[in-house]
């Protein structure tokens, strides 16, 4: 499997905020914490992350001169099974912003009642200006400073943005290497031919839909009758419009970055976006040619336009803090549900403003956990080196993403909860239950 590598390019960045996610994620900790009447211990236990990595991996480069870069692995909790979350190369990484996909991760786990802890990792790199050689040597050196620390019962890495599943099947040949096993529940993400799991890459733009499909039925509303506009033309954005169009729905725009110029742009056809039309004009990280695109006959517009489109449902499905106090007061009255494809998209000030307005908020670690569940299946299935049927992993996925949303849905309408509150609630409980029984607080 090739690697498509632009040495050429700059960083790719969508739209990128400078919010700080971990306070974020801390505040609305802090705020289910009050709900559950949480005390002291359990708050401190659960309000930081239980170990964190920083490391150096110096790597030679294909012109011969060596550059150092920095990688990083935060497990935030493991009381309710093995620490589980992606791995991201990214040029603006910040160990902040792992502290708070790890802690997402371990709610996300816990909410669609997985036997997994969170953990997140990455890497400052833009692969977009590393050879196909100098990424594997990058992958390498990752599981080189982690091996002691990862493991198909303790820690099970996954792709996440700009990685994918030729990354993962370098680490996992590096820690087999090392270890002198066969671990292909060691990660997860791999090709089908190399131990991963069918379903895995359309997992997460399908769970956003079942979700949202749930959501609309709620609504009493058919999905045929809904337009949607997306941010993101990456894998979880492209599935999540496919299964959205097969329900009836229509998408008429997307958003996202535009390498050439380096900052991003909205594609509208009011007709419907089609996902394999936009293809040709897309490159291998999810960016879309504007010329293309126009030939194809997109209307290109702002890149914020998409949260401005006269639509029922939003789906961000790019970077975090794309929903911000700035932008908010854009959002048509028409939207009806904002389905949260992206780890941490809203900021706490825009969703104040969403909360007041009633519109139904599925939030991430509810909306796009169809990936870790899919995940997770291919562990269990790596650990028992025996696999499923595509159909099999998907109505596995579907049973999932469907009883975690009713279980979420039910209890804020029993307790008049906020969507985000009540699947926190579930979440947050869940896993202060496994801490008290484990006697750790």
């Amino acid at each position: 499997m090739k690697v498509s590598v632009r040495p050429s390019a700059r960083s790719y960045i969508l739209s990128y905020k400078p919010y700080n996610s971990f306070a974020i994620a801390q505040t609305q900790f802090d705020g289910v914490a009050e709900i559950l009447g949480l005390d002291a211990p359990t708050r401190d236990l659960l309000r930081q992350p239980m170990r964190e990595y920083s490391f150096a991996i110096p790597i030679r480069l294909d012109d011969g001169s060596t550059q150092v870069f920095r990688g990083f692995r935060i497990q935030h909790n493991d009381a309710r099974g093995p620490s589980k979350g992606g791995i991201r190369f990214h040029p603006q990484e910040t160990q902040d912003t792992v502290r708070a996909l790890a802690m997402w991760m371990t709610w996300k786990c816990a909410v669609v009642d997985l036997p997994l802890g969170g953990a997140k990792g990455g890497v400052i790199c833009d692969p977009h200006n590393l050879s196909e050689r100098e990424q594997e040597a990058i992958c390498r050196g990752w599981v080189r400073q982690m091996v002691r620390n990862v493991g198909p019962q303790g820690d099970v890495p996954a792709p996440d943005v700009m990685t994918n599943a030729q990354h993962m099947l370098w680490m996992l040949d590096e820690y087999e290497h090392i270890t002198g096993s066969k671990a292909p529940g060691f990660i997860t993400g791999k090709p089908v031919t190399s131990g991963g799991s069918f379903g895995r890459t359309e997992a997460t733009g399908y769970g956003v839909i079942f979700t949202v499909r749930e959501a609309l039925k709620e609504l009493n509303v058919r999905a045929s009758d809904t337009t949607a506009s997306v941010q993101g033309f990456g894998n979880v954005a492209q599935y999540a419009i496919r299964l959205y169009e097969q329900l009836g729905g229509t998408t008429v725009c997307v958003s996202c970055w535009d390498q050439a110029d380096q900052t991003s742009y909205a594609y509208q056809k009011k007709d419907g976006v089609n996902v394999d039309e936009l293809l040709t004009a897309t490159d291998r990280f999810g960016g879309i040619d504007q010329g293309k695109a126009k030939d194809l006959g997109y209307r290109v517009l702002p890149g914020e336009d998409w949260l401005k489109q006269e639509v029922d449902i939003l789906i961000p499905a790019a970077m975090e803090n794309q929903i911000v106090e700035e932008n908010v007061h854009d959002i048509s009255d028409r939207v009806k549900i904002i389905a949260e494809g992206a780890n941490g998209p809203t900021t706490t000030e825009a969703d104040a403003v969403l909360r007041r307005r009633n519109v139904v908020v599925i939030p991430d670690f509810l909306a796009n956990a169809g990936g870790v569940t899919c995940s997770y299946f291919e562990q269990v299935q790596g650990n028992m080196n025996y696999y499923w049927s595509k159909d099999e992993v998907l109505g596995k996925l579907d049973s999932k993403m469907t009883a975690g949303f009713i279980a979420v849905s039910d209890l804020a309408r029993a307790r008049t909860l906020y969507l985000r509150d009540a699947a926190y609630v579930i979440a947050i409980d869940r896993v202060a239950r496994a801490c008290r029984d484990r006697g750790w607080i």
